[in-house]
């Protein structure tokens, strides 16, 4: 016997079954995802009256009709039609609401969990009375809000700590992290882990059950001797608080407000819990800093949605191969295998390169199994993907060529003639150069159309940008297979224009140098990457450098300077750390110092007296913080006028996911907006009066500031 609702559009269909246990499915119409609208409100309140009023129904069954999700989270676009934090919290409160019904149901409810069930997503299956989901790659259950500056705003943030205990929960809450199947029982989400084909017919078994005893502690609180008293509760909420402190440097307001509403709850029950979750859920929507990283969410979503060249469709690349088995080359073989999961053959002229390349791969992997993110066997299904040959043996097949090597031009245009000559003629020559122009790579190429830029960031496995860049002669074709290629292995790709440094390197360069003017000047090390990470950078530009290596980080300034002249011109400064034999990091010897009990934390003194300065701080933090960022921003803008990069929003996800701008400030472009075209001009003329002329406003900002106009 089968009761459809109303019409067929409604996303929620009831099927009763014989047994006494009702199927109810879950299937927005029209979406490839299930999302939470809050015009469902009406009408799963509708088929929650439909069960109250059954008694033959005994146990429900909650599922998705979608193929690979269970429920994807909440429609975030909900929140822009949100005029007020009155509004907001009537949305949280509303959520609230439905999931609180659903936990009070007479039938015992169950969540069968096939596929992401993150956000609002999880929350409602938090509400039912028992969890079970398959053991499928694809199942992960999280609460990821914390990424959009909000927090868990339908119980989440009171139902996962009484579930599994406080301290797991604040974990999952303020990182946004998702765990897999095995996880999620382990924690003590899930129930049950079963395989996809007995999903239902083990979630049918549970749905006729008693449900759970709701007074006694929960398997999370019964374990934890720090949680059971108010003294331990106190501690723990303290110590998290400093934690995220250190963290967020005060930039991000929706960690702080997840500590306090767990804490609220905790001391004052679920009522008082709930009030507080939908009053700052209600705040957060209002904050600037939730709007800039929603603005992200939506950017990264329509691009993946875009083709390099519109209606120029890809090809399929089932082959890789990959010149150079160093760092970079050893991370492009590992996304491309574990990721993409295509074949990637890796080519070095030295036995060891190849090995310390697979290796790089291997240590990857074997961190997952070790920590059981993954089986033994998968981890060698995804390194057999990976051979390598000292010779072109292996690689005519290959649709995609990945040159990783030193940068030298003549070493590049002689990898073009090899791969011509070896490979099949529709091979794609994609080069990961930082710096060189694509056009003196494919200067001498018989098939200049095949040759690309596809640009990755270091270390590959963890940045989530490629710079795709084409010259003058590349084809469409090219760029929309290496794009949509970049993308299966994970990463976000920008499509730029040809030229020295690109975009990334190019605004990245003149914040380096102001960072160096700086410390010749005489300000601190540590004062200058302090007030870059109060800013909101990962890391500050002088310990970024001694990362990245200064020998590597400083070659791409002489191409800037041969390109664009005197704007360029770096300090010697770094000639002279370079002449000392400082690497940074990756030799023991830079900017900070790597001996002693914290190598990389302190500041290698002898710099100083080896550049002939004395330290004393004379400029506040804010003051060097801008200093170093206006440059940034000038070259963003004229990059945009130059047509290297596409739109603003390709240049904001640029420098957010390539060189870590802070996210909370939207990017350079929608930072200008926020801080007015005007404002920014007057401060770069303020500068380039009192300082240097390198700060003379680019010329598009000028007119934008008398036409007042913004980039959005």
């Amino acid at each position: 016997m089968s009761s459809e609702l109303t019409d067929k559009q409604s996303a929620f269909t009831l099927t009763r079954q014989d047994n006494g246990i009702a199927i109810l499915t879950m299937d927005v119409p029209g979406e490839s995802m299930n999302t939470l609208k809050k015009e469902f409100g009406e009408e799963i309140n509708a088929v929650l009256d439909e069960i109250e009023g059954d008694a033959s129904i005994k146990g429900v069954v909650l599922t998705s009709g979608k193929k690979n999700s269970f429920v994807a989270g909440a429609d975030i676009s909900m929140l822009a039609a949100c005029e007020t934090q009155e509004d907001a919290q009537a949305l949280a409160e509303g959520g609230q609401a439905v999931f609180d019904r659903i936990e009070r149901l007479r039938p015992t409810v169950v969540a069968a969990i096939h596929g992401p069930a993150l956000g609002g997503g999880l929350e409602l299956a938090l509400a039912c009375h028992y969890r079970v989901c398959s053991d499928s790659d694809a199942t992960q259950v999280g609460l990821p809000e914390v990424q959009l500056g909000l927090l868990p705003g339908s119980g989440g943030t009171q139902r996962l700590p009484r579930l599994i205990g406080i301290q797991q929960a604040m974990k999952m809450m303020l990182t946004g992290s998702s765990a897999r199947a095995k996880q999620a029982k382990k924690y003590g989400i899930v129930d049950e882990v079963v395989p996809h084909s007995v999903l239902l017919d083990v979630a049918m078994k549970f749905a006729g059950k008693n449900k759970p005893e709701r007074s006694a502690p929960q398997k999370g609180l019964l374990n934890k001797a720090l949680e059971k008293t108010g003294f331990g509760r106190d501690f723990m909420f303290k110590k998290a608080r400093q934690q995220t402190l250190g963290k967020t440097k005060g930039n991000y307001p929706a960690p702080e407000k997840i500590i306090n509403v767990i804490e609220e709850g905790m001391k004052n029950g679920m009522r008082a819990g709930l009030a507080a979750e939908a009053k700052a859920f209600g705040e957060l929507v209002m904050t600037p800093e939730s709007y800039q990283l929603r603005q992200i969410f939506f950017a990264t979503t329509e691009m993946k949605k875009e083709q390099g060249v519109q209606g120029v469709s890809p090809q399929k690349v089932n082959k890789v191969s990959i010149l150079g088995g160093g760092l970079m080359g050893g991370g492009i073989a590992y996304v491309t295998a574990t990721k993409a999961k295509v074949p990637a053959r890796i080519k070095d002229i030295r036995a060891e390169g190849i090995a310390h390349a697979m290796k790089y791969s291997y240590d990857l992997l074997n961190k997952k199994v070790k920590r059981k993110f993954m089986r033994p066997s998968e981890m060698q299904k995804q390194m057999s993907l990976l051979t390598g040959t000292l010779d072109y043996r292996g690689m005519q097949d290959s649709d995609i060529v990945i040159e990783a090597v030193f940068e030298d031009v003549g070493l590049k245009q002689q990898m073009v003639a090899d791969v011509e000559t070896n490979c099949k003629p529709e091979a794609i020559f994609a080069s990961n150069t930082s710096s060189i122009p694509i056009n003196q790579i494919a200067a001498k190429a018989q098939r200049p159309e095949n040759v690309i830029g596809l640009h990755y960031f270091s270390p590959v496995d963890k940045m989530p940008l490629a710079e795709v860049i084409a010259h003058e002669k590349t084809s469409d074709l090219t760029i929309s297979t290496t794009v949509e290629f970049a993308r299966k292995q994970g990463k976000t790709p920008i499509v730029v224009k040809d030229g020295a440094g690109f975009y990334v390197n190019r605004i990245l360069a003149p914040y380096m140098n102001e960072a160096a003017n700086l410390i010749l000047a005489g300000e601190p090390i540590e004062h200058i990457d302090k007030a870059l990470v109060k800013f909101g950078f990962p890391v500050g530009p002088v310990k970024l450098l001694d990362e990245v290596g200064i020998d590597v980080g400083t070659k791409i300034i002489p191409i800037l300077v041969d390109a664009f002249g005197d704007r360029f011109v770096a300090p010697d400064a770094f000639d002279k750390v370079l002449e000392d034999g400082r690497k940074g990091k990756k030799n023991g010897k830079g900017f900070y110092s790597y001996e002693g009990q914290t190598p990389g934390k302190e500041v290698d003194e002898s710099i100083y007296t080896l550049l002939n300065v004395s330290p004393s701080s004379t400029l506040s933090q804010k003051e060097v913080a801008e200093r170093c960022v206006l440059m940034m921003l000038n070259e963003a803008a004229r990059c945009l006028e130059e047509g290297v990069i596409r739109n603003p929003r390709d240049g904001d996800i640029g420098a957010i996911f390539g060189i870590g701008f802070p996210p909370f400030l939207g990017g350079p472009f929608r930072y200008m907006d926020t801080l007015g075209i005007r404002h920014v001009v007057d401060r770069l003329s303020h500068y380039s009066e009192t300082v240097n002329s390198k700060f003379s406003p680019a010329d598009v900002l000028v007119k934008m500031a008398e036409n007042n106009e913004q980039f959005y």
